[in-house]
């Protein structure tokens, strides 16, 4: 799909808010349809498909948690949410229910311009992916990774990541040993680390580590390197 035919779901209650976001992506050549309320924003997902949603966190009627919680249930689709600067806890919560990226007001178009961008070109990435051949399996003791399904087991059971936890989680298990920095890591995953909170990566691996160790202060696979990044645990024990 060309990023000039992606179509986002922009959902805002500010109009001026909605005016100022849709110049540049009408400019960028993008199909915006908005939303002013949480419900709405639901209605309007329900009736045709999209590419991207751009969420705004403080909503009427249901808020962007809930209106991110609901999409995530039964879409991939990636969601950008906006949040403010004393809102830090939401954007925790908002990355656990499954948000991509997260902007923090007050923004630049530029920077705003560029993480629709990065947003839209990892999902062409995945789904290329999802039609390449298929990549092995790798086990690591009871852990294992099925890259072309985008499945996750650990001893038997599949762990329900979200798909940024599982971009993370495959970037570090493919160079086991190798250490990754946060921008790194934001580089792999989002395809740039400008504008971006490297600590961003902290939470997202403290969610994977609750989801693939058995002990996740005593991690078996996911490690800190201390000062620097992180590493998946070297093949052999």
């Amino acid at each position: 799909m060309a990023d000039r035919s992606a179509r986002i779901l922009l959902v805002d209650d500010e109009q001026p808010i909605q005016t100022l976001l849709s110049y540049p992506l009408h400019k960028d050549g993008y199909d915006v349809v908005q939303a002013t309320d949480g419900q709405q924003a639901l209605e309007r997902f329900d009736e045709q498909q999209f590419d991207l949603v751009v969420l705004d966190l403080m909503l009427p009627k249901v808020d962007g948690l809930e209106v991110c919680r609901r999409l995530r249930s039964r879409s991939s689709v990636p969601i950008i949410m906006l949040t403010a600067k004393s809102e830090e806890i939401d954007k925790v919560v908002g990355l656990e229910l499954g948000a991509d990226d997260y902007i923090t007001k007050p923004f630049s178009l530029r920077e705003f311009s560029s993480r629709v961008k990065a947003a839209l070109r990892r999902a062409e990435m995945s789904r290329r992916v999802e039609t390449a051949p298929d990549e092995a399996p790798l086990e690591v003791g009871k852990l294992k990774i099925d890259f072309s399904k985008r499945i996750v087991r650990v001893d038997g059971r599949e762990a329900q990541l979200t798909f940024v936890e599982f971009e993370i989680l495959s970037v570090l298990a493919r160079a086991p040993g190798r250490v990754f920095t946060r921008d790194m890591l934001l580089l792999g995953v989002w395809g740039d680390c400008a504008y971006r909170d490297p600590r961003t990566i902290d939470v997202h691996i403290r969610h994977l580590r609750e989801k693939v160790e058995r002990d996740p202060k005593d991690p078996e696979y996911l490690f800190t390197v201390r000062g620097v990044g992180y590493r998946f645990r070297d093949s052999e024990p």
